[in-house]
Order: C-alpha cells, then sequence, then structure tokens
C-alpha cells in the first residue's frame, strides 16, 4: 500500500511544515550562537595573549632598568677620570645667567 499525500489533511501539512521550519530556524540560531562563542573566545584569547606579552615586555624593561641602576649605584667614583674642558676664554666654563 502505497502512501497517499493528497488524503492528508491540509491543517496538517501546514502543521508539518511550520515544525520543518521552525527546527531549520532553532537550527540557524543555534549555529550562530555558537559562532559567536567561539569568536568571543578567539577574541579574548588573542587579548589575553597581546595584554600578557605586553606585560611581559613591560616587566622586562622595569627590571633590566633595575639591574642597570643597582650597577651604576655600585660603581666607585675613581672608575671614571673627569677631562678637562677645554676653556672659553677669560670665562670658566659655567652657565651664565641674566644680569
Amino acid at each position: 500500500m502505497q502512501f497517499d499525500l493528497s488524503a492528508v489533511e491540509t491543517y496538517t501539512m501546514v502543521f508539518i511544515g511550520t515544525m520543518v521550519f521552525a527546527l531549520v530556524l532553532v537550527a540557524f540560531v543555534l549555529t550562530a550562537g555558537f559562532l559567536a562563542l567561539v569568536l568571543v573566545g578567539v577574541g579574548k584569547l588573542a587579548w589575553f595573549l597581546a595584554s600578557t606579552s605586553l606585560l611581559a615586555v613591560v616587566h622586562g624593561i622595569n627590571q633590566g632598568w633595575d639591574r642597570l641602576v643597582r650597577q651604576a649605584a655600585n660603581v666607585s667614583p675613581g672608575d671614571f677620570q673627569g677631562q678637562p674642558s677645554p676653556s672659553t676664554g677669560s670665562y670658566p666654563r659655567v652657565m651664565l645667567g641674566d644680569s
């Protein structure tokens, strides 16, 4: 016995069509929501990696600067010999203020 679609009532066909359309809409909304969550996760991961690497660079610069300052503080003044400056004439090399 073959299934005859003409024997099905019109309201039953409308109901089945509405359910199929609803399932297509639900699948679309679920897929769009999942993709949005994935994109938000990828964006958050990218921001986390960028901010972490920038923070690491800043901490590295700060540590290098601290090491340089500590090393400069430990240098004795005898390590550097002053060089005589060339004469500027009758005045010593000083900055003169306005008179």
